[in-house]
């Protein structure tokens, strides 16, 4: 494989970079299927308990939608606490290969491009390196569309904390052990590259303000959110739990 020349690049979570608009080229293209991520290699989160699968697929059957409405149930309700005190360095730092606890710790790559191997096709590496990834394709599951993605232009995928940390924040978080925050925020089950923009208008929602626009898609990024909250016995909203069970026929 020919050298690549890569301008280095870094997304982090929820927040949007600043990249040099003169780099940036239109790489999205539609799937044309109107029925959410079709790439084939998408899972559904009831298929996809520990987050190792890539991706998120509709969750369209009847049995189904069952068992996405008894795990939302499952989730207790309460109010959202202050933000004061947050900050993303108490999350650990960005990417972390140490974090304990989760899958893909300690393997010599850190979170970010674990995530990017893990649902990117047509993955290219650094020369050298078969941890940093330097382009591939992404199906975008908030957006059904595939993307042509180039380490040039990072922010064109970012990886989106389904819950959000400051979220986790304010929902109990800020009393957690510092060993179980950086857990979460490395939890490959909390974590998706999706398309930058759209995940950079998603900021620190949770499911009542912020849905993915696709729309087939939203009853499965339900069923993820609650399962990272399960995970970690963490409440959510009333509204949100609410939303949430509406999103899958509740």
């Amino acid at each position: 494989m020919p050298a690549l020349v890569v301008v280095a690049a870094f997304a982090v979570g929820c927040d949007a970079i600043d990249v040099p608009s003169s780099s940036h080229t239109s790489s999205h293209s539609s799937s044309g299927s109107g029925a959410g991520v079709s790439d084939g290699r998408a899972a559904s989160p009831l298929e996809n308990p520990e987050g190792m699968k890539p991706g998120l697929a509709p969750i369209t059957s009847d049995a189904d939608r069952g068992e996405a409405l008894k795990l939302i149930e499952r989730l207790q309700a309460k109010g959202r606490g202050p933000k004061t005190g947050y900050d993303r360095g108490e999350f650990g730092y960005a990417w972390m290969d140490t974090a304990d606890g989760v899958p893909l710790a300690r393997n010599g790559c850190d979170t970010r491009n674990d995530l990017l191997k893990r649902d990117g096709r047509e993955l290219r590496f650094r020369s050298g390196s078969d941890c940093v990834v330097v382009s591939m394709t992404l199906q975008d599951p908030y957006t059904d569309q595939s993307i042509k993605w180039l380490k040039q232009r990072a922010a064109e995928v970012q990886i989106d904390h389904v819950v959000p940390l400051s979220y986790s924040w304010q929902m109990g978080a800020s009393r957690w052990p510092e060993s179980k925050r950086e857990q979460l925020a490395n939890d490959p089950l909390n974590l998706l590259p999706v398309d930058g923009p759209t995940n950079s208008s998603k900021g620190d929602s949770g499911p009542a303000s912020w849905l993915p626009p696709s729309k087939p898609i939203r009853c499965s990024y339900a069923v993820r959110f609650g399962q990272v909250a399960l995970k970690y016995e963490m409440p959510v909203t009333a509204a949100d739990k609410q939303m949430m069970l509406a999103r899958c026929g509740g």
